[in-house]
């Protein structure tokens, strides 16, 4: 057996229902068996002990599951003596229980034709983000039946949306399930926080195949970055959502309820929708004016959205939705996020260089824009942006809060996201990471490339 980096780990311990919240528990140190089956975690219960340790093996449909646990040792060897019998080589997976159907691969296609995306999984240089999809889509406590066809297919998305929401969650320590076919998930804390979460995508109204496709035109005037086609996007999908009333499911009925929305509406279009959405939720955008001979944001609201539809603005500008608390949003969807995270952690496959360029969120205050980067994913420089020493998968998580909302999220239920909310008329941001990314894009080269220079993006 060998001993596995955090990083690893980190993605195997996503299985687990609370996945990374061990509690009092702490995770040691944790082994693999060489064949892939076993994976034993030592622990340590407070400052001083007492040592235990944790099992999880493959079901033969290769979910994991935990298949022994104990907490009463003295000593971090005995707790690795004890474990080590555990670690058999060569043993065969667990067993299926009654009346739990097996899990299908996710690499299977049933005599399917895949998407133009789905195949992109298959080239070496993505190889990590198939891997992390796949590790993503065997941890999802009840997928639906349809989920490996939607995302080998049409729906590709749809699905690497909700696994990267199961991953985020679970990075930071929630409990998940999926007791009902909807909403998608609830989600629980240790402090008996919770809430439902309806997962969904902003699509575009004809489709496009996504691989290679040219970048769609960025709108140049602020009220229509605001207040254009994309904040009409995201009206209309939220709003079909809403019309779904889940607030008045007996399951959801008197507990916060979050929408969670990624963005492919266009031909790279997360780049530049955020501000769609947040014009759109709030009826305001920004824009830049002189006042008192000098450059300053300035408010620009709105009642409605541009177009002839006149959709009004402002979802959370009164009570009218006191049934959404919030909705959640990522910039960051993507096969590049898939595998930007191992590869950032130390899985890079070799001869290749993974470079993300874009835009950090400038925090100084009245400051205008963001500030350019371009990094190398393997470098100290940009492990060093998070705490985990690789990137996480909440990094760009962001929570805009419904100021109306009849039943509140707290901030502690997901305490790695980035919170917008209201004080006293005043819209706040709150976050726990000193770096969040406006936007970004990822470029791969071989290594004998000429490396890229942030003055090659900079227009």
């Amino acid at each position: 057996m060998r001993e596995l980096p955090q990083w690893e780990f980190d993605i195997y311990a996503l299985s687990l229902p609370q996945g990374h919240g061990f509690g009092d528990k702490v995770p040691t140190a944790a082994w693999l068996t060489d064949h892939g089956r076993t994976c034993g975690i030592a622990t340590i219960f407070g400052e001083a002990g007492p040592f235990g340790y944790l099992v999880m093996r493959r079901r033969v449909d290769s979910v994991w599951i935990v298949t022994a646990e104990a907490t009463d040792f003295r000593t971090p060897q005995e707790a690795r003596l004890a474990i080590e019998p555990l670690m058999v080589e060569g043993k065969e997976p667990e067993p299926m229980k009654p009346r739990v159907a097996p899990r299908p691969p996710l690499f299977d296609l049933q005599g399917r034709e895949p998407s133009e995306v789905f195949k992109l999984l298959a080239c070496p240089s993505h190889f990590p983000a198939a891997w992390a999809l796949n590790h993503l889509y065997l941890a999802l406590p009840k997928p639906d039946r349809n989920w490996v066809s939607d995302c080998q297919t049409g729906n590709f998305h749809t699905r690497i949306w909700e696994a990267q929401l199961l991953a985020s969650f679970r990075e930071q320590g929630l409990l998940v399930t999926q007791p009902y076919e909807s909403p998608d998930f609830h989600i629980t804390n240790r402090h008996g926080g919770e809430a439902w979460v309806e997962a969904v995508t902003a699509n575009p109204p004809l489709a496009y195949n996504h691989v290679n496709a040219p970048h769609g035109a960025m709108p140049t005037e602020k009220e229509e970055v605001f207040f254009g086609p994309a904040a009409l996007r995201f009206a209309k999908t939220l709003g079909n959502k809403l019309d779904r009333a889940y607030d008045k499911l007996p399951h959801v009925a008197g507990k916060p309820f979050m929408i969670a929305i990624a963005d492919f509406q266009a031909p790279s279009s997360m780049i530049w929708s955020r501000e769609g959405l947040i014009g759109y939720l709030y009826g305001e955008g920004a824009q830049v004016a002189t006042v008192d001979g000098r450059a300053q944001a300035v408010a620009m609201p709105a009642t409605h959205l541009l177009g002839p539809s006149a959709f009004p603005a402002g979802l959370f500008a009164d009570d009218r939705h006191a049934e959404l608390s919030a909705v959640i949003f990522s910039n960051a969807c993507s096969i590049a996020k898939l595998y930007r995270v191992p590869i950032s952690g130390g899985g890079a496959p070799k001869g290749l260089r993974y470079t993300r360029i874009g835009n950090f969120f400038d925090r100084t205050p009245g400051a205008l824009a963001g500030i350019p980067f371009c990094l190398d994913i393997t470098s100290d420089e940009y492990r060093g942006l998070w705490p985990h020493g690789y990137e996480p998968w909440t990094a760009e998580m962001e929570v805009f809060h419904n100021p109306f909302a009849r039943h509140p999220v707290s901030f502690e239920l997901l305490p790695e996201a980035t919170h917008w909310h209201e004080v006293d008329g005043e819209r706040l941001c709150s976050t726990v990471y000193e770096t969040s990314i406006l936007w970004s894009r990822t470029l791969i080269q071989d290594e004998d490339q000429r490396p890229p220079k942030l003055e090659d993006f900079l227009g």
